[in-house]
C-alpha cells in the first residue's frame, strides 16, 4: 500500500471514530419530574393515590386510552385493535386486540419478552377479587360481569381466589378477541377499560415475585412505553423506554387551537416515545420543588396552589418567566374536594338528629373561600355539585343547602344539646368532652388545611386535634373506616358523573366511600342511575343523591382545584391532559435548550 492511501486510510479512520464518538456521546432524553408526595407501590391492583397511577400508566397498558389533544375527552384504543363493538341491548361488548405486543423481558419470562394476550386481561380483572389483596377497585367490575361475583363470594369464602374458574361473562373467541358478557347495561364500560387499574398484568410475573402487598409492587413488568429501572422508596424512580414497545408514531389532530397547531407543528411525524429515560424525585417541601424547577433541575413541574404566587399573576404565567421560554398549561381539574365526617364513627357518626345536626353545623360554619384563599392562593374554584366541571353530568346551576353561615352553625348546635362549658368549649348531650380529630396531609397544605379548620372549629366552640399522616397511612385509615373527618380528593378515574357518585355508595365502604356512609335510599338511587345513560332522567337521580348527602350531612363539598403546569422550554409537545395522569409518551426535550445542569 503506497504511502498516499496509508494517509487516504488513516483520515477515514479519524473521520469515523470521530463520528462513532459522537453518536456514542449524545444524550439520552431525559425528563425529570417531581412527586409532592411518596408513591405506596406498583401493583395496578392495589394501588390507589395519584402519584403511583402516574407510573403504573407508564408501564403497563389498558384496553382503551384517551386521544392526547382532543377536548373534550375522546376515547380511543390503546392496545385494542379498535374500540369495542356492542351489542344492540347494551349488554355484549366483543373487543379485538392488537397482535405482536409484548411484555417486557424478564426472569418471569426466562429473560425473553412474551406476547400480550386477552386472557392477560381477564386474568387482571380477576385479581381485583382476590381477597388476598383486597383491592379498592374491585367496584369498577362488581355486578356487572356475568358469573364475576359468584367467582368472588367463592373466593371471600375459602380465603382465596381460583383463577382457573371460568367466568362465563369473559368469552375468550381466540387468544386476542374477547367477548364481555354484563348483567346489565353499563355505558361506561369503555372508560372503566381506560382506567389503569384494568391494565394487563401478567400471571408469570405475579407467580413470581408474590402476589402480595409486597413483591409484586417493586416487580412492574409490562406491555407499556416505559419499564422500571431503578426504586428507592418514598424518594427516586427511574423510568427507562421499553424497547420492545410495538412502535407508534404521534398523530393527533388537536382542535385547531393556535396551542394545538404549535404542538402538532413540533411533534406530528415523531415515533413515540421520544423521552428514553424519566426521572422522578419526590420532594414534600414547596419551597424545595420550586427551587428545583427555578434551577432547571426539574423539567416539567405541578405548581400547587401554595406556590402559585411565585409563578402566577391573574391566572397568567409572570412576565419574566414567559420571557426565559417557561412555558404554562393549565386547567380546572376534572376533581374535587370535599369534607366528610366519617358516620360509622362514635363521635361524629350516627343518623340520630343531634349527630345529623352536628355533622351539619360543622359543614356550615367552614368558609371555603377563605381555605381557597389561604391555603390554594385562589387556585381552585367552588362547587355546590358533587360532580366537577369536565365531567358529564356536572350542573352548574345546583345551589347547595349547606352554605356558609356560622351564626346558624352556633344555633343549631344549642338547639341540639351540644352546650358550652365554663372554659367555653362545647360538649356532647351527654355531658362528655367534645373533640374532633381533623386528619390531614403532613406536608405544608397539610399545616395550612389544619389552621384553617381549627379556626373553623373555634368559631363554634369545638375543640380539634390534628392528626398529620403521610398520604400512604392516611389511604389506608381510611379504607378501614378509622379516620374521624378530612379533606378528601378524587380526581376523575373516567369523565362521568357516575365515577363521583359511586364514592357515596354503601358497597363501595372499605373502597372508595371515606364517609362510610350506607344510606338505603341513596345505594338505591345509585344502582338504579348504572342502568341509565347520561340523561335527564340520570341527572334527577344524581341530584336526589346529592341533595340527601346534604341532609344527612355526610359531606360538603368543597372545591375542584386548578392545576397550573410549568415545563421549561426544551420541552416540547406538551399539554396537560384532563384524565391521564401524565403526557411523558407525548412529548419531546430539545436538547439545543437544555439548561446547564
Amino acid at each position: 500500500m503506497t504511502g498516499h492511501w496509508r494517509q487516504k486510510l488513516a483520515a477515514f479512520a479519524l473521520a469515523l471514530t470521530a463520528c462513532t464518538g459522537a453518536l456514542a456521546a449524545e444524550p439520552v432524553k431525559t425528563l425529570r419530574y417531581i412527586f409532592p408526595a411518596a408513591e405506596t407501590g406498583f401493583d395496578p391492583a392495589v394501588a390507589r393515590d395519584l402519584y403511583t397511577g402516574h407510573v403504573t400508566q407508564a408501564i403497563f397498558e389498558t384496553l382503551f386510552t384517551y386521544d392526547y389533544l382532543a377536548r373534550p375527552v375522546l376515547l380511543v384504543p390503546h392496545t385494542a385493535a379498535a374500540l369495542p363493538e356492542v351489542s344492540a341491548d347494551g349488554m355484549t361488548y366483543t373487543i379485538r386486540l392488537k397482535k405482536g405486543q409484548l411484555f417486557a423481558p424478564d426472569a418471569a419470562f426466562k429473560g425473553r419478552a412474551r406476547e400480550l394476550t386477552m386472557a392477560d386481561y381477564v386474568y387482571s380483572w380477576k385479581r381485583l377479587f382476590d381477597p388476598r389483596l383486597g383491592s379498592p377497585h374491585a367496584g369498577l367490575l362488581a355486578g356487572k360481569i356475568v358469573g364475576l361475583d359468584a367467582l368472588a363470594a367463592k373466593a371471600k369464602l375459602a380465603g382465596r381466589l381460583d383463577y382457573d374458574a371460568p367466568v362465563a361473562g369473559f368469552e375468550l373467541i381466540d387468544p386476542y378477541t374477547l367477548r364481555i358478557h354484563l348483567t346489565q347495561t353499563d355505558f361506561n364500560l369503555g372508560m372503566i377499560l381506560a382506567h389503569e387499574p384494568t391494565v394487563a398484568v401478567a400471571r408469570e410475573v405475579i407467580e413470581k415475585y408474590g402476589d402480595t402487598r409486597g413483591a409484586a409492587h417493586a416487580n412492574p413488568v409490562g406491555t407499556g412505553f416505559y419499564k422500571l429501572a431503578e426504586w428507592v422508596r418514598g424518594s427516586r424512580i427511574v423510568l427507562e423506554r421499553n424497547t420492545v414497545h410495538h412502535a407508534e408514531t404521534w398523530n393527533f389532530k388537536g382542535n385547531g387551537t393556535p396551542e394545538d397547531a404549535r404542538i402538532i407543528a413540533q411533534m406530528q411525524g415523531k415515533s413515540m416515545p421520544q423521552v428514553a429515560r424519566i426521572e422522578i424525585s419526590v420532594m414534600l417541601e414547596d419551597q424545595s420543588r420550586w427551587l428545583s424547577f427555578q434551577s432547571g433541575a426539574v423539567d416539567l413541574f405541578w405548581l400547587d396552589g401554595p406556590l402559585a404566587p411565585k409563578a402566577i399573576v391573574d391566572g397568567k404565567l409572570r412576565p419574566e418567566l414567559a420571557a426565559k421560554g417557561v412555558q404554562l398549561s393549565r386547567q380546572v381539574d376534572p376533581e374535587i374536594t370535599y369534607y366528610y365526617w366519617n358516620l360509622q364513627d362514635p363521635v361524629v357518626g350516627g343518623f340520630s338528629k343531634e349527630k345529623i345536626a352536628l355533622r351539619r353545623a360543622i359543614a356550615i360554619a367552614h368558609d371555603v373561600d377563605e381555605e381557597i384563599s389561604k391555603v390554594w392562593n385562589g387556585q381552585a374554584q367552588r362547587l355546590d355539585y358533587p360532580i366537577p366541571p369536565g365531567v358529564v353530568g356536572y350542573d352548574p346551576a345546583y345551589k347547595s343547602m349547606l352554605q356558609y353561615d356560622r351564626l346558624l352553625a352556633n344555633k343549631l348546635l344549642d338547639r341540639y344539646g351540644y352546650k358550652k362549658g365554663k372554659d367555653g368549649w362545647r360538649t356532647l348531650p351527654d355531658g362528655k368532652p367534645l373533640v374532633i380529630r381533623y386528619t390531614s396531609r403532613n406536608e405544608a397544605s397539610g399545616v395550612l388545611l389544619a389552621e384553617v379548620w381549627r379556626k373553623t372549629y373555634n368559631a363554634i366552640g369545638i375543640q380539634m386535634s390534628n392528626e398529620r399522616m403521610i398520604l400512604q397511612d392516611l389511604l389506608a385509615g381510611e379504607r378501614a373506616c378509622k379516620i374521624q373527618s378530612r379533606n378528601f380528593q378524587w380526581a376523575a378515574d373516567y369523565p362521568d358523573g357516575e365515577n363521583f357518585m359511586q364514592l357515596h355508595y354503601g358497597p363501595n365502604v372499605h373502597l372508595n366511600n371515606a364517609s362510610c356512609l350506607a344510606d338505603p335510599q341513596i345505594d338505591q338511587w345509585y344502582a338504579a342511575s348504572q342502568k341509565m345513560p347520561a340523561s335527564p332522567e340520570r341527572d334527577a337521580l344524581f341530584h336526589k343523591m346529592a341533595r340527601r348527602i346534604e341532609v344527612l350531612g355526610a359531606a360538603r363539598i368543597g372545591y375542584a382545584r386548578i392545576r397550573n403546569m410549568l415545563a421549561q422550554p426544551s420541552v416540547l409537545g406538551y399539554k396537560k391532559h384532563p384524565i391521564l395522569h401524565q403526557e411523558w409518551q407525548y412529548i419531546d426535550i430539545d436538547a439545543g435548550k437544555l439548561p446547564a445542569r
